[in-house]
């Protein structure tokens, strides 16, 4: 009964149950189990929006956490009392959009990348027609300064009664709707920090919103629509907005708002300073567990406490961009909507040959829109998307891609693909392909960055992979792995190409290129457990299949393989993949060496932090080749899970034990590959036995060190469950020392 995993599977089968007894609606339709209504305007940006409904019940915790007194705010009474009525009204004056605009979702930013020293993005909204007026079109404005330094950069003051200079914290979130510690009414944080008030004039031009200083910038972009929704609710209308800055010597401040409305912010890097990175993954929980037993005192959500962390560390030194490594929003709750019901209840054989109808098309499209714009304006993380400019790399429902090839091809099962990576590059890539179309060369698509691959076997689109600066001397890949993945493949020749022809063309003074993978390259192999699960004796996928002892969860609901099996498909080092996983290693080492560029892996996926690392293999009678000459060195830094819940115990002790073994695999190519005991000392201080791997919810936070060239991930790691702090677990990555082409 202290199997965590237990208690999951009892609790997803009652929601399961749940969902299958909905009733038909007197006109015979089907009540949607994922439904949204439009925001109200002072939510944008933050934690206020209408929750899914219905909704299936959860049970509350069994130790509800006592909210700790809440601070004051910055602005208190006497302050209020000795203002002028024009400047109290400023402080709690709340922006309204003109002409009014009902949103389903958004803003959300989209870094592209940099090219001669002009920063490129794009943002998005997605309206409710019914409730939007659109003549003329929705519009977003943004402003900077080029002479202002970031406000974090200024310590803020105002002027007391007795005319003395008072100071103020900058490193306060500030009232905020997805801020759990906010003591502003929702209807009056919509507007920035209440602390802001009396230096507005120096940050966002001005009280009256006008950009201030001879050089000052003011742009107005008219928004483009990329795609309509229609559904049973209405229909809602996807708008993007171009974005294009040119750098400047120093770090900008860019203010934007949309059709007048509530103000919001972004930074972008000087010409010659590095980006500033977060990255996470695994942004939702697993079906049946509760995210209430993750939510800690003061917080509203189990999925904010790191959240809030993250923005609490971009409020001391603004982060330029966010790297999402996959599992930004979890789907697979897709199989609990009425429609789908039929088509679970059958046997896996059965499955592959039932007809898409049209109503589990309209199904689909439904889920994911409504999914998609509930997850993404939530909480802490709808404040982190509309303030930080996203790079997201995809990630469909749990193992899509590495299922036998008859399942992926049944016309329900290849439906979800499709639409899921259709919806994927919509929210989180801001593309419609229909509109931009799978032209990728200079001045034919919306994105620069953008290396579009061969047409997937599943889903029916071109993959899309994207190449990225963070700086003079560092880029990131985001590889594709999702798009072309079938089972004895990861990604097709025809992309590996583009990609490495793009890689070929970097700058030459670029010295560190990030790689961005769902799932980790250099990590302990579980083959011994993939046989075992793949044989048809094995007894427990027998009595998974017949429901006997309760263990129905051990098999996943789509084809009744075992549950994990689709996972361990998936990984680069599984037998499937092991051949393909080599060859890229092999490749991007010989791209390292002839270019002078130090390779690192990211990834995510796996619910726990780790380093893995590649190295040149040590001789007997020979000393190790020193790490900053060694082309061959490469970290894999994983990070995940921001929000899920981390491996049961046992699992986290099978996977640290497996750390240490060695791996000949590529042995051949000279090359080692090992773990990073980067846990010795606990979260508390106290030594681990298990040095490998961590257990616990986290972040990474990306660096490049000016003093040294060295590329620094920060993992920062939950603390206790739930109560956001998180402890530093930082690894350095040195430049590449050989020459170029040695």
């Amino acid at each position: 009964m202290d199997d965590p995993g237990w208690h999951a599977r009892r609790r997803a089968e009652k929601e399961q149950d749940y969902h299958h007894h909905l009733y038909h609606t007197p006109q015979g339709q089907y009540y949607p189990v994922a439904h949204v209504d439009p925001m109200p305007e002072y939510s944008i940006g933050g934690a206020y929006a209408a929750p899914l409904s219905p909704r299936p019940p959860v049970p509350p915790p069994k130790h509800p956490p006592q909210l700790p007194p809440r601070p004051q705010p910055a602005v208190d009474a006497g302050q209020l009392a000795h203002m002028t009525p024009v400047e109290r009204s400023h402080v709690f004056k709340v922006a309204h959009m003109d002409p009014p605009l009902q949103f389903m979702c958004g803003p959300l930013l989209k870094y592209d990348t940099v090219v001669n020293n002009v920063w490129y993005g794009a943002a998005l909204i997605v309206t409710a027609d019914s409730g939007s007026i659109y003549e003329p079109f929705p519009s977003l404005t943004y402003e900077w300064d080029p002479d202002q330094p970031p406000s974090y950069l200024i310590q803020p003051q105002w002027t007391a009664s007795d005319g003395s200079t008072q100071s103020a914290s900058t490193y306060e979130l500030g009232p905020h709707p997805a801020d759990p510690h906010s003591t502003v009414a929702p209807a009056l944080s919509a507007q920035a920090s209440v602390t802001s008030w009396a230096w507005q004039g120096v940050n966002n031009g001005g009280l009256d919103g006008k950009p201030r200083g001879i050089n000052a910038r003011s742009r107005i972009v008219k928004g483009q629509e990329i795609y309509a929704y229609a559904g049973q609710s209405g229909s809602f209308t996807f708008w993007r907005f171009h974005l294009e800055i040119p750098l400047s010597d120093n770090e900008l401040e860019v203010t934007y708002y949309i059709n007048f409305g509530q103000r919001m912010r972004f930074f972008i890097p000087g010409k010659q300073q590095s980006m500033r990175c977060a990255a996470h993954s695994c942004n939702g929980f697993s079906a049946g567990v509760n995210p209430d037993d993750f939510r800690g005192p003061g917080f509203k959500s189990g999925y904010d406490p790191l959240w809030i962390d993250l923005l609490t560390k971009h409020a001391e030194k603004p982060f330029h961009v966010m790297i999402g490594g996959g599992d930004q929003i979890y789907c697979d709750r897709l199989i609990n909507e009425p429609e789908m019901q039929d088509w679970v209840k059958l046997k896996p054989d059965e499955r592959k040959t039932y007809p898409l109808t049209d109503q589990i098309s309209k199904a689909i499209d439904r889920f994911l829109f409504h999914h998609y714009c509930q997850h993404f304006r939530s909480g802490a993380f709808a404040r982190a998307n509309c303030s930080i400019p996203m790079l997201n790399m995809c990630d469909l429902i749990d193992g899509f891609g590495s299922y036998p090839d008859d399942m992926q091809r049944a016309p329900v099962f290849q439906r979800i693909g499709s639409r899921g990576y259709f919806f994927f590059l919509l929210f989180q890539c801001l593309i419609n392909v229909e509109i931009d179309g799978v032209d990728d060369r200079p001045g034919q698509h919306f994105y620069k960055s953008l290396i579009i691959g061969g047409l997937g076997p599943y889903v029916r689109l071109n993959s899309h992979s994207f190449l990225s600066y963070l700086g003079p001397y560092c880029q990131i890949l985001l590889l594709d792995c999702r798009a072309e993945r079938r089972k004895d493949q990861v990604c097709s020749q025809q992309q590996y190409q583009k990609v490495f022809e793009r890689l070929r063309r970097m700058p030459e003074r670029v010295e560190h290129l990030i790689v961005q993978l769902g799932i980790p390259i250099a990590y302990p192999r579980m083959v011994f457990l993939e046989a075992a699960l793949e044989s048809k004796f094995n007894p427990l996928i027998a009595l998974g299949k017949s429901g006997s002892l309760g263990l129905s969860g051990f098999v996943n609901r789509f084809n009744a393989d075992a549950e994990l099996l689709d996972d361990l498909n998936d990984h680069w080092t599984a037998r499937s993949h092991k051949r393909e996983r080599n060859w890229l290693v092999e490749q991007l080492q010989q791209i390292a060496r002839m270019q002078r560029l130090r390779v690192s892996f990211l990834s995510g996926d796996v619910h726990c932090a780790a380093v893995g690392v590649f190295k040149t293999l040590r001789h007997k009678h020979k000393a190790d080749v020193e790490i900053v000459n060694d082309f061959r060195y490469m970290v894999n830094v994983v990070t995940s899970a921001i929000v899920n819940t981390p491996p049961p115990v046992g699992v986290l002790t099978m996977v640290s034990s497996l750390a240490t073994k060695t791996h000949k695999t590529m042995h051949h190519a000279n090359t080692d590959e090992t773990m990073v005991p980067l846990f010795t000392n606990g979260t508390s201080g106290s030594t681990r036995k298990q040095k490998y791997i961590m257990g616990k919810r986290n972040w990474c936070q990306i660096e490049w060190d000016p003093c040294n060239g060295e590329l620094v991930f920060d993992l920062r790691v939950e603390k206790e469950k739930g109560l956001g702090d998180t402890v530093s677990y930082p690894v350095r990555v040195v430049p590449p020392g050989w020459s170029r082409g040695q």
